[in-house]
């Protein structure tokens, strides 16, 4: 839809204009008509109004080329997709395919058959209103109620966006006209509100709770919350003592207290806070309340189309179990993984070092041998500038003094401000020599073991022409960080990490999706970026956790434990092999592991040592 979408990003600023064009030319695309309804009759263009009519009619020309069939999920798609992008930011909105809200609503019903005349069912971050959609059509479809009592006693929504109020509201109205349904007017329980202070026992009398609540709680990363909004987080238990949290992270707990006893949750969700920190408070939430929960988790399948998310779908019963209920599976096949959940037990689990559903009692053997990771080796993230094509280079040519940079016009830079770099990230490839991954970065500090930035009149006197090719991107330089930036000078890089001098390096890569390729340096003026390094120890220590992390047995680790990225991608992160047992060894066994060469005889040797045979 992609000339839908460029017609729609041009046309208006104004959530109700767009509303009127995509809802009139849904209703002439459906040949609906209306009678009665005033909100709709509201949204429908004037024939009278030449301008918006033109509109109309060059929307439809474009509508009937790219969408064959303009049903109610074309037109949900619409709603969210003229989302502004700063709003997305903010309230992190995004589209949930068909299949997983009617898997959710599915299950959800099935654990309330009985009730499902009198069932109340919330979404608490309902958007344009898709899953309140789902839910009220299923319902109609299973008691034969009207959608005048369906909406009035039966369905509940708030979010923070007005608009999407609006559009909640459209979509129910649409559903309904669709059905024959055409009421003069509709009475609404959706609400324009923060979830996070909102409270339900204001609104409905003698409240005591939802019997289902469904949804897709927002994706905003920590980064992009307000101060205010930060501060809203801290209130609930989830979020404390956890680093940062994701804004999802609450409405778990939300969603579970506005439940009724053996009221049931269902949520497409970020799957991150089976490991992550931020998730450590909420895991052991999880693990107090000991809640009937089963997680069909995605891995690294990107279930949604605008947003670069790793998801799970999570249905939750508001009574108790002894065990988590688990599957791995691909978005497709929803409804019969259902059938084949892995059984964990709470008391298995551990909240603070993360959850591990795959595998577990392998995975708690691995990391009960020896001392984990974390405690023996040190790693660290490269260095950050938050603007590499301005830093770093391959030089086009050198001479005795200068390195020469190409970006716009051809610069002359001193060879003594520049240093070596390698980007480690590279390292998940194919293998690379250290030369063939070598670049230069301008160095703009002094040459102690703790690097601080030079001073501006210095740089400008000592380098010359540096400082001209710095000056002269001046204007970009300030731009990062939204300009917001509070470096020790304008040139320095964005961030101060990993510019200390340390002799022995050990480079890998952030991601892989194979046992990626290590390199271990003792240049202690060598920097690296975008991937990963241990630093630190000895040559003989370092050549030790290399042949490990080597292992099939390591990368077997990985594959269970870490953060799965598309492509079967998974990070090497610190957090994500901290945990992993590094076995000890006699002088003779670290001798021979030192001088074996033969991956497959160290592989069988380290599965020996760790008592687990990986297929």
């Amino acid at each position: 839809m992609k000339k839908v979408f460029n017609f729609l990003r041009n046309y208006s600023t104004n959530p109700k204009d767009v509303d009127r064009l995509i809802i009139s030319a849904f209703l002439t695309k459906n040949a609906l008509t209306i009678k009665r309804n005033k909100f709709l009759k509201s949204y429908v263009i004037d024939a009278g109004n030449i301008q918006e009519c033109t509109s109309l009619v060059q929307f439809l020309a474009i509508v009937n080329e790219e969408i064959k069939d303009f049903d109610i999920e074309k037109l949900i798609e619409l709603f969210e997709f003229v989302i502004s992008p700063a709003d997305r930011v903010i309230n992190g909105a995004v589209y949930t395919p068909l299949n997983i809200r009617e898997f959710i609503i599915d299950k959800s019903f099935e654990a309330k058959e009985d009730i499902l005349h009198r069932v109340k069912i919330a979404d608490i971050s309902c958007g344009c209103g898709g899953f309140l959609y789902t839910a009220a059509k299923q319902l109609k479809l299973e008691t034969n109620s009207t959608y005048f009592h369906i909406f009035k006693y039966q369905i509940f929504g708030i979010d923070i966006q007005p608009y999407s109020i609006v559009r909640t509201k459209l979509l129910l109205c649409i559903l309904a006209l669709k059905a024959g349904e055409d009421k003069k007017e509709y009475d609404f329980n959706l609400y324009e509100a923060d979830t996070l202070t909102f409270k339900w026992k204001k609104h409905i009398k003698k409240f005591l709770g939802f019997d289902i609540i469904v949804g897709n709680p927002p994706y905003v990363a920590a980064k992009h919350l307000t101060v205010e909004t930060k501060a809203k987080l801290e209130t609930w238990e989830v979020c404390k003592n956890s680093g940062n949290p994701d804004l999802y992270i609450p409405f778990f707990q939300i969603g579970i207290e506005s439940l009724k006893p053996n009221g049931i949750l269902g949520v497409i969700t970020m799957n991150s806070f089976f490991k992550s920190l931020n998730g450590r408070s909420l895991r052991a939430y999880f693990q107090k309340n000991k809640y009937n929960f089963k997680i069909l988790d995605f891995g690294g399948e990107q279930v949604f189309k605008s947003k670069n998310t790793y998801t799970c779908i999570c249905l939750i019963e508001k009574n108790n179990s002894d065990f988590i209920e688990y599957v791995r599976c691909d978005s497709d096949n929803i409804f019969k993984a259902h059938e084949q959940y892995e059984h964990l037990l709470y008391a298995s689990l551990n909240s603070k070092m993360g959850w591990n559903m795959q595998d577990p009692e392998i995975i708690k053997q691995i990391e009960s041998v020896g001392r984990p990771f974390g405690e023996l080796y040190t790693t660290r993230h490269g260095i950050a500038t938050l603007k590499n094509d301005i830093f770093i280079f391959k030089p086009v040519k050198s001479d005795k003094s200068y390195h020469y940079l190409q970006n716009g016009s051809l610069y002359p830079i001193e060879k003594g401000i520049c240093k070596d770099i390698v980007n480690s990230n590279k390292l998940s490839r194919t293998a690379v020599t250290l030369n063939e991954l070598k670049e230069k970065v301008i160095f703009p500090y002094d040459n102690s073991a703790n690097p601080t930035a030079l001073d501006g009149v210095l740089l400008k006197k000592k380098y010359p022409k540096a400082y001209k090719y710095l000056e002269d991107k001046r204007s970009v330089l300030e731009k990062r960080d939204k300009g917001e930036g509070d470096y020790q000078k304008w040139f320095a890089f964005g961030r101060t990490q990993s510019l200390e001098k340390v002799k022995n390096k050990m480079f890998f890569p952030k991601i892989s999706d194979k046992t990626p390729t290590f390199i271990i340096n003792e240049d202690e003026d060598l920097l690296f970026y975008n991937g990963c390094a241990i630093i630190g120890g000895t040559q003989k220590e370092l050549l030790y956790i290399k042949k490990l992390m080597e292992s099939r047995l390591f990368w077997y680790y990985i594959t269970k434990t870490s953060k799965p990225y598309s492509s079967k991608y998974y990070s090497l992160n610190g957090n994500y092999i901290n945990n992993f047992g590094v076995c000890d060894l006699s002088e003779d066994e670290m001798e021979y592991v030192l001088k074996e060469e033969n991956k497959t005889a160290l592989d069988s040797f380290f599965e020996r040592k760790y008592d687990i045979k990986i297929q």
